[in-house]
């Protein structure tokens, strides 16, 4: 199956030819496989070599002249090491662009933790207005970038970040853009599953009485999907997520706010973990592995006391 990177500069490449309004700005990573694109667009697609600042300049410059710009490199490059320009150029300034990233929070352990980037999220949510995609599928991937950009169809300050990742479910589901999905209704807890967490999602919750939810875009958050399930369900309520564990703990609060619950935030440890390894050992070192969520999920969901469905 093709990585949801691997879908990116076909998708994209689509875009440009379709609309004169869409440009891609890239900074070395991922230039190769847009020479195509490139010879047909050569002023909407512009690599501006290992300076991830003026990338993101560069996406606001564009954006300034009426452009859709898609910024693309490593998440760590994308979001960490450009903040002040991706929190003034595009945000100050009150314009749009569409972040795509790459690498996730481990998916190239053999570069270090410069290439690691599970805070990006949580970074993110330090700024107003921003959409987050978290395609776990590459038909999503390519679905959410489509609904990211949306030629005919921004404003000037749209701002989106879509987050590729080479872990993957193994069957993509009709994604929108803005709501949670459910997925497995139950009676006494709602476990819900950010983009490529939903497989091990459910091998861990599987027999037990629980609400999954299914989540690709988790901002803006959706609250009325986790408040219907809590009502139907119990309000005790296990957030997975493949970045920064909490992450979302904060959004989940805010919907369940006049109603009694407990909340559990599972996902990458703030810990380094220096040797590297590979994705797998990572996922497991984490806790974010099937058997390790069903361990975790079943601690928390035991003082509630929730039966094996039958």
């Amino acid at each position: 199956m093709d990585t949801m990177r691997d879908r990116f500069a076909p998708a994209v490449s689509r875009m440009l030819d379709e609309d004169p309004r869409v440009a891609v700005v890239v900074a070395e990573i991922g230039a190769a496989a847009l020479d195509a694109v490139r010879a047909r667009h050569p002023d909407r697609v512009i690599n501006v070599g290992i300076r991830e600042q003026l990338l993101i300049g560069t996406g606001a410059g564009l954006a300034l002249t009426g452009m859709r710009p898609v910024v693309h490199t490593f998440a760590s490059f994308l979001v960490e090491r450009p903040f002040e320009q991706v929190k003034l150029d595009l945000g100050h300034q009150d314009v749009g662009a569409v972040l795509v990233s790459a690498a996730a929070s481990f998916d190239w352990p053999a570069g270090g933790f410069t290439h690691m980037a599970p805070g990006d999220v949580a970074l993110l949510d330090t700024l107003d207005g921003w959409t987050v995609h978290v395609p776990g599928h590459p038909d999503e991937a390519e679905t959410l970038l489509r609904h990211a950009v949306r030629p005919g169809d921004i404003t000037a300050d749209d701002k989106v970040y879509v987050r590729l990742s080479v872990q993957a479910n193994g069957t993509a589901l009709p994604v929108d853009g803005e709501r949670f999905l459910v997925v497995r209704e139950g009676r006494c807890g709602v476990v819900l599953a950010v983009g490529p967490m939903l497989d091990a999602v459910l091998a861990a919750t599987e027999g037990l009485d629980v609400t999954v939810l299914y989540a690709t875009t988790v901002r803006p958050f959706d609250a009325a999907a986790l408040r219907w399930s809590a009502e139907h369900a119990s309000a005790d309520v296990v957030l997975v997520e493949p970045y920064l564990a909490g992450t979302s703990t904060a959004a989940a609060n805010d919907a369940l706010a006049d109603v009694p619950h407990r909340v559990l935030g599972l996902g990458v440890g703030r810990r380094e973990l220096r040797r590297y390894g590979t994705v797998e050992e990572h996922v497991a070192a984490h806790g974010v592995d099937a058997r390790s969520l069903r361990e975790r999920i079943g601690a928390f969901l035991a003082g509630g006391r929730v039966p094996v469905a039958g």
